[in-house]
């Protein structure tokens, strides 16, 4: 399943329609949350028959697609078996599912949309949204109409846009570079691989060093304070809400476009990549660092690598991170030290970075998971080895092989 979007230029008559759409979509949901808390033993089929009653009861209900309605209930239900599974994986905090008070799309499915160009699409349900231009350099003429699968409206802050869920796989062969790498992530280097080559954390643009989040404050605050000082429900106040959030949205852009980047050039060279299994949200409990760890953006880097290992036939491995900057390299003792040391030396010999040594053991940790995976042919046979060896004159004609 791939997601093709598109920016959607409509005019302002549609965009109210849109939001209407939304609106209504966030109702249902609503309505489907609530039916769930008030019913006991509600299940994912008493959704779907409600959003029929909330069809005859409601005329603005009505105007929704019936699949747009169903999927709009489908988006409950998904946060209510989000919640029955960390209640019995014992996941804390459980997640209890919440009421949408500011909802962003409206999914329809198979219906209530018809595609009449690669770059024009018509919405045709009661809402009278009508034709769409699609703006985007992807080409939907590449796919059967009948791959798609499901088709979101989405609002942003700088407009609105179309996505397509195709129903493909996407897979690109790529010759084997022979190369394996670990990855040690950092606040010092973005990341250090096991051939001792640093990635910095901060990109290099016009002559200027960038941390995305960090360099963006300043005009953050500035526009927190013009927003503050707006009165509530004031046309200035919308506009100043929608500068404020245009900017979250082109710094949110940057990072993702970054890690994006990064992790495609990884995936491209080497066959095999490990990295630490990080527990992010646990990190940034330490107030002192709360704001670099986030700022780094590793969960993106993380995310990225893991799609293109899985689109270029890649092998990405995460791996336990404790003591993976403790250990030698070189002869595996425990070597002991802070957060602050920054030279791994130990009594053998082995004098390294920090980062370094610890990527080597990550590499090693990944090829030792991924080196036996699937070979159970062995479980079978009683040992390996060479044909039993049989007593002379026990009246056995041949030896038993193993």
């Amino acid at each position: 399943m791939i997601v093709l979007e598109f920016k959607a230029r409509a005019s302002k008559h549609q965009s109210g329609l849109i939001d209407e759409a939304i609106r209504t979509a966030q109702f249902i949901r609503n309505k489907a949350l609530r039916y769930w808390m008030d019913n006991k033993g509600t299940g994912k089929s008493d959704l779907s028959k409600l959003c029929k009653l909330l069809a005859s009861e409601f005329p603005f209900a009505k105007k929704l697609n019936s699949m747009a309605r169903q999927a709009s209930a489908e988006r409950a239900w998904s946060a209510i078996s989000r919640f029955y599974d960390n209640c019995k994986k014992g996941i804390k905090p459980v997640g209890f599912p919440k009421f949408k008070k500011f909802a962003r799309s409206v999914e329809y499915k198979t219906s209530g949309w018809k595609l009449l160009e690669p770059k024009r699409i018509k919405f045709t349900d009661g809402f009278g949204i009508g034709e769409l231009r699609l703006i985007g350099t992807y080409d939907l003429a590449l796919y059967d109409p009948a791959q798609i699968r499901r088709v979101r409206l989405v609002r942003r802050a700088d407009g609105y846009y179309v996505q397509f869920c195709i129903a493909v796989d996407v897979k690109v062969e790529l010759e084997p570079s022979g190369n394996t790498m670990g990855l040690d992530v950092g606040l010092e280097h973005f990341y250090t691989d096991s051939n001792g080559q640093h990635q910095p954390i901060e990109v290099e643009r016009s002559r200027n060093f960038k941390k995305f989040y960090r360099d963006s404050q300043k005009k953050r605050s500035m526009l927190q304070r013009r927003l503050s000082r707006t009165q509530k429900g004031s046309a200035h106040r919308a506009k100043a809400r929608n500068r404020l959030a245009r900017h979250e949205l082109k710094v949110s852009r940057q990072r993702i476009e970054r890690a994006k980047k990064l992790a495609l050039c990884v995936i491209k060279s080497n066959d095999l990549i490990a990295y630490e299994d990080l527990r992010i949200r646990n990190m940034v409990k330490n107030h002192c660092l709360a704001k670099a760890i986030h700022d780094a953006g590793w969960y993106q880097f993380r995310l990225w690598l893991e799609y293109f290992g899985k689109k270029y036939g890649k092998v990405t491995v995460a791996v336990n991170p404790a003591y993976t900057s403790q250990e030698c390299s070189d002869c595996g003792a425990m070597v002991k030290k802070s957060l602050s040391t920054r030279t791994h030396a130990c009594e053998c010999g082995c004098v390294l970075q920090r980062d370094h040594n610890a990527a080597i053991n990550i590499l090693r940790r990944g090829l030792s998971t991924v080196g036996h995976t699937g070979t159970g042919l062995l479980d079978n046979l009683n040992a390996p080895g060479d044909e039993t060896a049989t007593a002379l004159d026990s009246g056995l004609l041949q030896q038993v092989t193993s």
